[in-house]
């Protein structure tokens, strides 16, 4: 006997071995179970999903000579031939090549006649939505009022091409797109009764590949098992598929959580020899992006068939949760965006070089040697030396405030002026020099003890929620160099009598916008103004100016 392609060998006889319809099964179930059976129905979704089978099955549950149900028997003459495709009362129309009029005509002529064998003649319309408008208005008055021995069963993957006055005629079942994880699974049973030997890594990649479809997901895997020699590997089918190794993926990650442009670079050099699909690239990495972002955040979520969890481990610890939400954005948007860079290679690097532009306010620095960093926490690529940059930026130049800007790195701690001799903690938070969050931290603190080897701080409430054990360590360490030797630190959280330099820059604040109002309302111009025309002083619009 000819080999039969497992799509078919496998295509289900039941609804028991339907996978992923549960809401479509449940009604049909009822229905039969129950009779209480519309004469039209209309099967709808994306191309692989059982609307066909589903069309058949219940074919055969009105015919079957065990009675109608929910079950047929599948061992009845009628069962049989349905199954085999030649049950007489069972009339498969492909609407793609019958789209002329006088074919529906022809097609509807016998529908008065009684079934020559069957319960019920059963129409099963394929792609209905090919037929012409000529051929929906010749369908349009048989398929609300048939005779009562005539069934149509409708499939469409297109619904929207479909008049209304056929849509109000029917029961519309709308089939979704099944999981992936369902599609490997019934992957997995399929070749467990195939005696064949697969990786579940493989069983993965071709479920993704399948797209929702379980026929498509069938079809790649009989070309896996010719393309691995009766075996199904993880290896052999990303060589089928043209996928990207994940090992791909997990080194460009490595090499973003170092915030080394010069290895995201040369990895993304080496997969060009490959000539990949980057759209697929980018694909992967955002989806390695979700599992460490489920790793971090809900461990005990995580799958097996989710990928190598050693490997994404390492990088849940490497990355932290902002870098990884950032991170999945950026990507998100340039895969939508790849098609309009002007080839994709130089799209996906700039995805990459985005992500290592933008960075959280406290990330550490970009490693790059074609990069020079700026004394401010925007970081030029221009090829003016680290001097002439921090030239031409003011020292008052604020800070960004924002969630994500340019690289902000943390001060270098080897360069900061060694002191011995002060214990005024707002001329030391000045020397420190620090930046971002770290730098707010020190502004909430106060110091309420200070020895030669340690140094306890207050922390004022507003400040609770920027305080955790990396930022403290940060700031230990900071304190260490610029005193030049060990100091050990404790923050607590407490109110304290001092002032915090935040609460001194806000009173600083507070009596320079004073005097700034005084200096308006005492000015004989503004005096004369108001005498006028009856004018007032608005404080809200009084700045201050340096």
């Amino acid at each position: 006997m000819s080999y039969q392609v497992l799509a078919r060998k496998w295509r289900p006889r039941t609804f028991e071995q339907l996978v992923g319809q549960e809401h479509v099964l449940r009604a049909l179930i009822h229905a039969l179970d129950e009779d209480r059976l519309h004469h039209a129905f209309l099967f709808t979704g994306t191309r692989g999903v059982g609307k066909t089978t589903i069309a058949r099955i219940l074919a055969k549950s009105l015919n079957c000579e065990q009675g109608v149900s929910s079950h047929p028997c599948g061992e009845c003459a009628a069962c049989r031939e349905i199954d085999e495709g030649r049950f007489v009362d069972l009339i498969e129309v492909d609407a793609a090549s019958r789209t002329r009029v006088d074919e529906t005509r022809d097609l509807l002529e016998n529908v008065q006649y009684a079934p020559t064998r069957g319960r019920y003649k059963v129409y099963l319309i394929d792609e209905v939505h090919m037929f012409s408008n000529h051929s929906f208005n010749a369908l349009l008055k048989t398929l609300e009022e048939p005779p009562p021995h005539v069934k149509f069963l409708l499939a469409t993957t297109d619904p929207q091409k479909l008049p209304v006055t056929i849509l109000s005629r029917c029961l519309q079942f709308n089939l979704r797109r099944l999981a992936p994880e369902w599609i490997q699974d019934y992957l997995q049973k399929v070749l467990l009764e195939e005696n064949i030997q697969a990786e579940a890594a493989a069983l993965k990649q071709l479920a993704r590949a399948a797209d929702g479809s379980m026929r498509d997901a069938l079809s790649l895997l009989d070309q896996a098992i010719a393309f691995g020699g009766g075996t199904v590997g993880d290896t052999d089918v990303r060589a089928m598929l043209g996928a990207i190794d994940s090992q791909h993926v997990f080194r460009i990650l490595q090499a973003l959580a170092e915030q080394d442009a010069a290895a995201v670079m040369a990895e993304v050099a080496q997969l060009a020899d490959q000539a990949p699909d980057f759209a697929d690239l980018l694909a992967e990495l955002i989806s390695s992006l979700q599992h460490i972002a489920l790793l971090q955040q809900i461990p005990a979520a995580w799958e097996e068939s989710m990928g190598d969890r050693d490997a994404l481990q390492v990088l849940a610890e490497k990355l932290g949760p902002e870098d990884v939400q950032l991170f999945y954005q950026i990507a998100l948007i340039g895969r939508r965006d790849l098609s309009l860079s002007p080839d994709a290679r130089s799209g996906l690097e700039m995805v990459l070089l985005r992500m290592l532009a933008f960075r959280p306010i406290d990330a550490p620095p970009v490693k790059a040697t074609t990069r020079a960093p700026a004394s401010s926490s925007l970081v030029s690529s221009s090829k003016h030396t680290p001097e002439s940059v921090s030239k031409s930026i003011p020292e008052s130049t604020p800070e960004p405030r924002s969630a994500v800007n340019a690289p902000s790195a943390e001060p270098d701690l080897k360069q900061v002026p060694k002191q011995t001799g002060t214990n005024d903690w707002h001329q030391i938070v000045e020397g420190l020099k620090l930046s971002g969050i770290l730098q707010q931290l020190a502004a909430h603190c106060a110091m309420s003890q200070h020895d030669a080897d340690s140094i306890c701080l207050c922390l004022d409430e507003a400040g609770a929620p920027m305080l955790n054990p990396e930022r403290e360590k940060q700031m230990q360490e900071a304190l260490s160099n610029y005193f030049g030797r060990p100091v050990n630190l404790r923050i607590e959280i407490s109110s304290y009598e001092g002032e915090t330099p935040a609460q001194r820059q806000q009173r600083l604040q507070q009596e320079r916008q004073q005097e700034a109002e005084t200096a308006i309302e005492n000015d004989e111009n503004v005096r004369s103004l108001i005498d006028a025309f009856d004018a007032t002083v608005n404080p809200q619009s009084i700045q201050p100016q340096d």
